[in-house]
């Protein structure tokens, strides 16, 4: 981190960075700005944001070019950059969040929705599918009620700090030996290994791969997730309920008047 801040001028202290970056990139930076190019090649918002969070706001707004460049990175984790003969290879290990609104107005829903059916249509193919399969997560936000909006928080950070950290210390055990650090960074064979899950669980995964719902990179991506709400739940096995939930948590299809996230 502290070297790819160097290269871009960003740092120039003389101690390592200890503090792992929050990148937020405006919608209209253009591909080479997003991953890294230039003339002489240098690194761009997603390796800036190696170790940790590259944030999206607008998401559909971004280029479509822009948004396809991410690909490589998200599958990589790294960038390959090629300028007079010289290849430049940067690292891409980031966590992507980003939002979006449902429509061009971003009131789908509403009676304050003017957005036409074309309109939608437009909206949501700026999003290619194989840039949304590279995505674990993929939840859509419906209009909150007023009491909803009223009310306080459901849980808070510490909660969810120590609910991460046991999920991590666990899988840390589990692991151990293989080379990486958490689930997202499981490869094929290192998810057979590692999984633990118990027949209905592959039953339930295998159905709704059969069934069209998820390609073969969604498949491992699933898997991946209900490994990780195992480790949130303290089971050594992944189940069939963690499976639902790791499905439930990538919805394909974005419903009448709710936001994706």
């Amino acid at each position: 981190m502290t070297r790819i801040h160097s290269i871009a001028g960003l740092y120039t202290g003389q101690e390592l960075v200890t503090r792992r970056p929050l990148r937020a990139p405006h919608h209209t930076i253009s591909p080479s700005g997003l991953v890294g190019g230039g003339m002489l090649p240098s690194p761009g918002e997603a390796s800036l944001a190696h170790n940790g969070v590259l944030f999206l706001d607008e998401l559909s707004e971004f280029s479509r070019s822009a948004l396809e460049a991410l690909r490589q990175p998200l599958e990589d984790g790294v960038v390959t950059i090629v300028r007079r003969q010289r290849t430049v290879i940067f690292p891409t290990r980031f966590q992507l969040v980003a939002s979006t609104n449902p429509c061009p107005c971003g009131h789908a829903g509403t009676p304050r929705c003017h957005c036409s059916d074309g309109d939608v249509a437009r909206h949501r193919r700026k999003l290619s599918g194989p840039l949304l399969d590279r995505m674990d997560l993929l939840v859509h936000m419906p209009r909150p009620r007023s009491e909803q909006l009223e009310g306080g928080p459901t849980t808070s950070s510490a909660q969810v700090l120590e609910a991460v950290l046991g999920a991590r210390e666990r899988q840390a055990a589990t692991l151990a030996g293989s080379g990486v650090p958490t689930n997202a960074a499981l490869t094929p064979s290192l998810l057979r290994e590692h999984v633990r899950a118990e027949a209905g669980a592959h039953a339930l995964l295998r159905a709704a791969y059969e069934q069209g719902k998820l390609s073969a990179r969604g498949h491992q991506r699933v898997l991946r997730v209900a490994r990780t709400c195992a480790d949130l739940e303290g089971s050594d096995r992944v189940l069939a309920e963690h499976v639902k939930e790791a499905l439930a948590l990538r919805q394909e299809d974005v419903a009448e008047g709710e936001q994706a996230a």
